[in-house]
């Protein structure tokens, strides 16, 4: 038995289009959103090594939930780390006077939020020195968020540089 669904009652069929999604399922939740926002700003934050400041394995993981995966698209290939394996080695540069006077900023964003869940787009810039040279570039970051009874955690994070 075959059963063809009319996009104008995909309801009746539990049928939903791309383009049929309900408007009001995406929320305009302000204290979400600014919740969000907080956290993704610690995010970038965290890896911050100007003036003097020491960053913290602590102040990366603390945004994700314990099981988060984080991919990292380059040079033709992904890798997925948990947030300590994340963490760690980009740490590390930061503490060791590889990479000095960096920061990393969020361009822009764009936020869609679901009850509970919610997924951000970001345009990132970042630049410092690594190993005596100026270093600089951008890139998109594309963060999955859950929320927590301690609140908003990113969940997964994906991203990839802009070509040089």
């Amino acid at each position: 038995m075959s059963i063809s669904c009319d996009a104008r009652i995909w309801s009746h069929c539990g049928i939903l289009a791309a383009n049929d999604f309900p408007i009001d399922i995406v929320m305009q939740d302000p204290q979400s959103q600014s919740e969000i926002d907080t956290l993704i700003a610690a995010f970038f934050a965290a890896f911050d090594n100007r003036d003097g400041r020491v960053p913290k394995e602590d102040e990366v993981t603390r945004s994700f939930s314990e099981m988060a995966a984080i991919t990292v698209h380059r040079d033709d290939r992904s890798e997925v780390l948990s947030p300590i394996e994340f963490a760690e080695p980009r740490i590390s540069l930061l503490n060791d006077g590889t990479l000095v006077d960096f920061h990393e900023w969020e361009d822009s964003s764009s936020t869609e939020i679901v009850r509970a869940i919610a997924v951000r787009r970001s345009r990132y810039s970042k630049n410092g020195t690594h190993n005596g040279a100026p270093y600089s570039g951008s890139g998109t970051k594309f963060f999955q968020l859950a929320r927590f009874s301690v609140g908003w955690r990113i969940v997964a994070l994906s991203w990839i540089d802009d070509a040089e």
